[in-house]
């Protein structure tokens, strides 16, 4: 296979040097050039295209965002974000991911050369899933079928207690863009959900916040002990793991630190494996865009505990890696577009409570 050929757009002399030098020893990675600004590196891309950028969001004579809207309209290129750990480093992120970005990896103000060693592996497998991106399904067009035809099999009530029904999901590469799809289409009243989105430390509470103000459910940024609720969505924090813990007929999530699982910190894998032990039956999973496998053994579990499981399918996914390993797996019951997932969601819980 041809190196992914990639590009470096930083103002900062270090960002340049170190990331040139560490993803050159990469056999599968090409640098072909670095930018201090978008307008240098549009000169040099004119000469050379890129297969995927490196972009940072705050430079001079024009900022990340503005070159990623110009790019997305004119010649859409995969980037990702490498952006500041910071609250206004975090805002910004979610912003170009809104606006098109796949993937991003934090730096810390300080420490920096370190740091962006201690994160080559992460950043090599953002580019390596950015290069795979179908960019034209970062939006999904497709009108979602009715209700009654996207029923799930039910288990039968008597496997069934009093305890609320409550869905997972588990997504990377372009799940930002999925999740609001499908969070701004469910009411109030929809059962709750837990959330794992692989996202860097300190983007996941601003990622929530966004979400929060444009859906008619709440949005949060777990915190251990915090109860699920009908109507309430509980996103995994960046960096570490969620799990489901059952407490009478009451359910909670426990925050914990530990080292990744399936490559991953906060991991699919650990949330669908203690929803399948703490809610069995009572409980929908959900595999989305993402590259890799984690939480296809997860999801199985899921199955295996009487859990209804569905993927996401291959025409809506940005990189139909994590889904395509469940169904390989024989984990997915079902396979949806994005579009009809919110109506899937409702369909289980409605059925749920008519039988």
């Amino acid at each position: 296979m041809k190196p992914i050929k990639v590009m470096i757009v930083d103002d900062s002399a270090v960002v340049r040097q170190v990331l040139s030098a560490m993803l050159a020893e990469h056999p599968g990675i090409e640098v072909i050039g670095v930018a201090v600004d978008p307008l240098f590196a549009l000169d040099k891309m004119q000469r050379e295209w890129p297969d995927v950028l490196v972009l940072d969001v705050e430079m001079p004579r024009m900022d990340g965002i503005t070159f990623l809207k110009k790019l997305m309209t004119e010649r859409p290129t995969p980037v990702v974000i490498c952006s500041t750990l910071t609250t206004a480093g975090a805002q910004t992120t979610l912003q170009a991911l809104a606006e098109g970005a796949v993937g991003v990896i934090g730096k810390p103000g300080h420490g920096l050369k370190q740091f962006l060693h201690d994160t080559a592996e992460e950043l090599i497998q953002a580019i390596q899933s950015a290069a795979r991106a179908n960019l034209s399904r970062l939006v999904p067009r497709a009108a979602s079928r009715p209700l009654a035809e996207l029923a799930l099999p039910v288990a039968h009530p008597a496997q069934r207690n009093a305890t609320e029904m409550l869905v997972a999901i588990g997504t990377s590469t372009g799940g930002t863009q999925a999740l609001e799809a499908i969070l701004t289409r469910l009411p109030p009243g929809c059962p709750g959900l837990l959330i794992v989105q692989h996202m860097p430390e300190r983007f996941t509470a601003a990622f929530a916040e966004r979400l929060n103000q444009l859906c008619r459910i709440e949005v949060l940024e777990a915190r251990d002990g915090e109860r699920v609720m009908a109507g309430r969505a509980l996103i995994a924090p960046g960096g570490r793991h969620m799990l489901l813990t059952r407490s009478g007929a009451q359910y909670r999530v426990e925050v914990r630190d530990g080292p990744p699982v399936s490559r991953h910190r906060p991991s699919v894998d650990v949330l669908f494996r203690s929803v399948a032990r703490a809610a069995g039956c009572n409980a929908l999973g959900i595999i989305m865009t993402g590259m890799g496998d984690d939480g296809a053994r997860g999801l199985k579990e899921m199955r295996e505990a009487g859990a209804r499981t569905l993927a996401q399918d291959e025409a809506s996914c940005v990189v139909f890696g994590m889904p395509k390993e469940a169904i390989k797996l024989g984990a997915a019951e079902r396979v949806f577009p994005l579009c009809d997932i919110p109506a899937a969601i409702l369909a289980s819980t409605n059925a749920r409570g008519g039988a």
